[in-house]
């Protein structure tokens, strides 16, 4: 028994703590470019005030953030209907759809990346079309632009939305949408009053699991943004691999990672507080 519990915790330590340790002690070191591992071993915070006070970070920061929140919005949109589409379907359909839904994953990550930029380059399928049908002589180009970026972030983590609000959706009571509409409440009084509040919890785990790493996202932007989309990851990429600048690309990876962990950490609280409350 002691070594069943033991098992979580040792992975937890090795593969985690061990790691954070060591990108910590690496972020409070300085630069030595004549060094091998070029990094200089101290006990200095400069890497991580840079961070808040230079602009580019800043920038980049602000930028991943609105980039993430505005995808995550759009799965929102779009995944909210399909999982509750999903839910009510018959169910011997559902199985059938949650595939489709999953379809995707079964490709690589990187080959429906570089997917889309044969959709939306200059002389792409979907500009092909649009001077094929008439609807425009000269249409300009998607690619390396930021809704580029939010177009391939909705597509690449849509199924993480749908996916938890499909689980809430399921198991939804639909007596308690049978009693609303008894007492007079017309199907959009009765979705804002009964549905989407016991699918709320459900929301917050969908957006969660497509902000998280879509803040972070490095593939996307790199291939579909190009140098017009600056986010975090790039950021991280250019200081470790360009610049050889690890202590601040270790700083980079700590803030990134509590910024992460940080709302996780929330939604976990809160659902402890919800369990307790129905004790």
């Amino acid at each position: 028994m002691k070594a069943v519990i033991a098992a979580p915790y040792t992975w937890l330590v090795v593969f985690f703590l061990l790691p954070f340790a060591l990108v910590l002690t690496i972020a409070l070191g300085t630069n030595d470019p004549d060094s091998a591992p070029p990094v200089a071993l101290g006990f200095g915070f400069e890497n991580f005030a840079r961070l808040f006070t230079d602009k580019l970070y800043l920038t980049a920061w602000l930028s991943s953030i609105r980039i993430a929140a505005v995808s995550t919005l759009g799965c929102l949109l779009l995944g909210y209907p399909m999982a509750y589409a999903i839910a009510r379907a018959a169910p011997a359909r559902r199985p059938t759809l949650l595939m489709l839904v999953m379809l995707p994953f079964w490709t690589s990550f990187l080959i429906r990346v570089y997917a889309w930029m044969g959709l939306l380059a200059e002389n792409g399928i979907l500009n092909q079309f649009l001077r094929w049908s008439g609807l425009s002589a000269h249409p300009g180009t998607i690619l390396g632009t930021e809704w580029a970026v939010h177009l391939g972030i909705v597509y690449a983590y849509l199924p993480f939305m749908v996916l938890p609000l499909y689980v809430l959706l399921e198991k939804l009571d639909t007596s308690l949408l049978e009693a609303a509409a008894d007492l007079g409440a017309r199907p959009v009084a009765a979705f804002l009053t009964v549905t989407l509040p016991l699918s709320l919890p459900g929301i917050i785990a969908g957006c969660l699991m497509v902000f998280i790493p879509a803040v972070g996202e490095f593939v996307i932007p790199d291939l579909l943004g190009g140098t017009r989309t600056l986010m975090i990851g790039k950021v991280l990429w250019d200081e470790f691999f360009t610049n050889a600048d690890w202590p601040l690309a270790s700083a980079v990876a700590i803030c990134l990672l509590v910024l992460l962990v940080g709302p996780i950490a929330l939604f976990q609280r809160q659902q402890a507080k919800g369990l307790e409350r129905t004790r």
